[in-house]
């Protein structure tokens, strides 16, 4: 695996890993990464494969681990699970910061989290498609019905980009959804959490009791669940503070 290019890269500044969630995938973080980018930092968003969490924090963490130098990871809704386990341990890791995201504790899944707080809408929009398994078996994935996407997942994003995430979602597995992490790396590791006001998929007022818990520093953006796309710069900001406060 080749290390990020971190040419123009601001002295001192950590690396930024972006870790999308479900429905999403990389390029979800376009916005935010040229902010990033223009302010010296090196950035790299991890393909996350959406297969279940401890695969998809094995991966991540094997990009963590090709890093040279500090590291903050960055995740948006199921990408918290991923980051949540992917960063314990890691020696380079200095910050977590949760985007519209799940910061769950050991045992907790993206299903009992929801499940917990009134007002996520994906439990009644999702599309469950069978895929087959390496093993011969038959695996679920969930995709959100495109007709419902845009209200559901990106409600204050130009209707015409809404449209093409709907058409270009990737999916995750069930059993990424009902997955548990076995480490929380945010009980040792300083974290951040930015929470979208009128998040239809993470409701906001779960976003505020994980902040709680985890100590995490907070914000409040009034934004959807795809905050990260329709309000970049909000979102860079954040990760900007939350990077500096590793190099105090």
């Amino acid at each position: 695996m080749n290390a990020p290019d971190t040419s123009g890269q601001q002295a001192g500044l950590p690396t930024i890993v972006l870790v999308h969630g479900a429905f999403a995938d990389s390029s979800s973080w376009n916005g935010v990464i040229a902010h990033l980018r223009r302010r010296g930092y090196p950035a790299i968003a991890v393909a996350n494969p959406l297969r279940g969490v401890q695969e998809d924090a094995a991966y991540a963490r094997s990009v963590v681990d090709s890093i040279d130098g500090p590291v903050v990871m960055v995740a948006h809704s199921y990408g918290g699970l991923v980051i949540t386990e992917a960063a314990d341990g890691a020696a380079n890791v200095k910050a977590l910061v949760y985007v519209a995201s799940i910061s769950p504790d050991v045992g907790e899944s993206v299903v009992d989290l929801v499940m917990k707080y009134p007002g996520s809408q994906l439990v009644t929009s999702i599309k469950m498609v069978p895929f087959p398994l390496p093993d011969g078996g038959t695996g679920m994935d969930q995709y959100i019905q495109q007709d419902k996407f845009p209200a559901v997942f990106a409600a204050d994003v130009a209707p015409e980009v809404a449209e093409l995430m709907a058409v270009t979602q990737r999916p995750a597995t069930a059993s990424a959804q009902t997955g548990s992490v076995t480490k929380a790396a945010w009980k040792t590791i300083p974290s951040w959490t930015l929470i979208s006001k009128q998040d239809q998929g993470i409701p906001p007022d779960l976003q505020r009791f994980l902040a709680d818990r985890a100590g995490s520093t907070v914000i409040e953006v009034d934004g959807s669940h795809a905050v990260a796309v329709s309000k970049p710069g909000p979102v860079a900001d954040f990760i900007d503070t939350a990077a500096r406060a590793t190099m105090r």
